[in-house]
């Protein structure tokens, strides 16, 4: 068992981190958010107010005073968060190096592609809403930048952006609108995976009838659409060999027998399991 002692005394009024928009009200929250959102910190995280914070409210003064000349001297950030790491003792020191890493894989990406990273991995999360409303937030800025002639990142970017908020969408089995924003996304830059995404989620979203005109419209990708049917037929042959689907179809053998209560019983439990699940990936 690990036992951590606490570092200073706990904030009555919470310090927002810049960029994150997350409050934290102990130096361990601040650890915590430092360490899960290493690769988004930028140089605006050394700052005064950062500082103030912690010497008025965490009672931190000799940290305090440590970081000052590190932030007004041109220092790194690489060395700015180390100490602060340090200071706290809250991770090893190969959790400290993780960190340090991912700071220094960031340091060259803009803060766009550095919210897109973050939005990337609550789709890894089957967060799936709080990801389209985000992807859709920075298609937006993008926009906007665009317009002001602000700086952007390669147009690949905005291309994945489109991209993973169709991957999100088919999380949500909103197939018709993910093809859209896969077909965006080709169009905007994307590679041939794009398209190929884009004809997957036409496949879902339509009847076979349907899908076999649509194919037929398609002919200068017809070479795609059938590799994507071959790989259609070795997904359902993996997927009959799954636990789930030889569970889902001794039920069916449990339906019209004796055992009928275990059926049911067993239907109440898988739908439980699915309104969980359902219920994460659209919340927040």
């Amino acid at each position: 068992m690990r036992v951590s002692v606490c570092v200073g005394d706990y904030a009555k009024t919470p310090y927002c981190i810049p960029g994150l928009d997350m409050n934290v009200y102990s130096a361990e929250e601040l650890c915590y958010c430092i360490k899960e959102n290493a690769f988004l910190l930028d140089m605006s995280f050394m700052s005064d107010g950062l500082l103030h914070w912690l010497e008025q409210e965490c009672g931190l003064k000799e940290l305090a005073r440590a970081l000052h000349p590190l932030m007004h001297r041109q220092g790194s950030l690489s060395s700015f968060v180390g100490m602060i790491l340090s200071y706290t003792g809250l991770y090893s020191e190969q959790e400290a190096q993780e960190v340090d890493r991912a700071l220094k894989q960031g340091a060259g990406l803009s803060r766009i592609e550095k919210r897109k990273s973050q939005v990337d991995y609550l789709v890894g999360k089957k967060k799936y809403l709080s990801a389209i409303r985000e992807y859709d937030s920075l298609a937006g800025k993008w926009k906007e930048l665009e317009k002001e002639g602000e700086p952007l990142p390669a147009v690949s970017c905005l291309a994945s952006i489109l991209h993973n908020k169709g991957v999100a969408l088919t999380g949500l089995m909103l197939y018709e609108r993910a093809a859209e924003c896969f077909l965006e996304a080709f169009e905007t830059g994307g590679d041939k995976s794009c398209y190929r995404d884009y004809l997957a989620a036409k496949r879902m979203s339509l009847s076979d009838d349907e899908y076999v005109a649509f194919a037929a419209e398609c002919a200068d990708n017809y070479e795609d659409a059938l590799e994507l049917e071959r790989e259609l037929e070795g997904y359902l042959t993996q997927w009959e060999q799954q636990p789930q689907y030889l569970l889902l179809n001794n039920r069916r053998e449990k339906r019209g027998g004796p055992d009928r209560q275990s059926y049911y019983e067993e239907g109440d439990r898988l739908i439980r399991t699915l309104k969980d699940s359902y219920r994460n990936s659209v919340s927040g």
